[in-house]
C-alpha cells in the first residue's frame, strides 16, 4: 500500500506537534536508557502535576512513542521497543 504525501505530511505533522514540548522530550530522554516510570515519579522529576504528566504521556503513547504496562496498582511508561523506526531517528533513541 502506497502512502500519498499528503498523508505523510499530515503524520509528520502531528508527529513534530507532539514532540515540539519540551516536558514531552524531557519525558523521552529520562526514559531513553530502558527505566520503566509511573506518572506520579515523572510527574515529580519533571516538577510539574499529575494531570499534566498523565497528558503528556497520553500523547507520547498515541504516537507509539510510549508503551504502558500496569503492576502492583501502578501504570508504568516506557520506550516502546516497536517504535516505528523512523520515529527511532526522530527521537534519538536506537
Amino acid at each position: 500500500m502506497k502512502i500519498n504525501a499528503k498523508t505523510n505530511m499530515k503524520r509528520w505533522t502531528v508527529v513534530f506537534r507532539t514532540l515540539s514540548n519540551i516536558n514531552r522530550l524531557k519525558i523521552i530522554a529520562m526514559l531513553s536508557d530502558g527505566r520503566k516510570m509511573n506518572v506520579g515519579d515523572i510527574a515529580e522529576d519533571l516538577r510539574i502535576s499529575f494531570k499534566g504528566t498523565s497528558n503528556h504521556l497520553a500523547m507520547l503513547k498515541n504516537l507509539d512513542v510510549l508503551e504502558a504496562q500496569g503492576a502492583s496498582g501502578h501504570v508504568f511508561y516506557f520506550i516502546n521497543p516497536n517504535m516505528p523506526k523512523d520515529f527511532k531517528m526522530v527521537v534519538g533513541v536506537m
